[in-house]
């Protein structure tokens, strides 16, 4: 069974756009993952641990054999061989791999919660979820992604457009 799921990528060390594009490159060559959209990328002030530098965030959508927690362990594979060491809660990081929405799906175990619970309040994913979303309400929530952006009105002014990263090839930003 193949299930769309989402992901929420985020960089705020090194070449931030290389590791992206990585990242992508990476969970697309997974057995049993295919990226099929990608967002645009948009710059971010952090958030919790705010003494850092800005993120580069965006969106994948990937069609998946894989179960939610084979996703999440696949992610987070990603992110150690792409460098991401946890130390500080927010902190600084090469890259953040989280799964937002596994198809229709609410799951909850010690491990993963889907949809991702702070989704929801964070225009930062919202934004670029946007861009790759295809459907109308969030499963589960049963509201649209733009009804969750007005609740944020004054975090979104946050979330700037960046460019774009084509992962298939090798290329910089085509707006910047």
């Amino acid at each position: 069974m193949t299930v769309c799921a989402y992901l929420a990528l985020g960089s705020n060390i090194g070449n931030r756009e290389e590791t992206l594009r990585k990242a992508i490159r990476q969970l697309h060559e997974q057995p049993g993952i295919r990226v099929s959209r990608v967002s645009f990328v948009y710059e971010t002030d952090p958030v919790g641990y705010v003494d850092q530098e800005a993120f580069l965030n965006m969106v994948v959508a990937v069609e998946t054999e894989l179960s939610a927690d084979q996703l999440l362990e696949t992610a987070l594979s990603v992110e150690k061989e792409l460098g991401r060491v946890r130390t500080i809660r927010w902190g600084p990081r090469t890259i953040d791999i989280d799964v937002l929405l596994y198809g229709q799906y609410t799951i909850e175990n010690e491990h993963l919660k889907i949809p991702h619970p702070a989704m929801a309040e964070r225009a930062f994913v919202l934004v670029p979820l946007r861009d790759v979303w295809e459907g109308g309400a969030l499963p589960v929530y049963n509201q649209t992604i733009d009804h969750f952006l007005l609740q944020l009105a004054e975090d979104h002014k946050g979330v700037r457009k960046w460019g774009a990263i084509n992962w298939e090839i090798e290329s910089g930003p085509f707006e910047n």
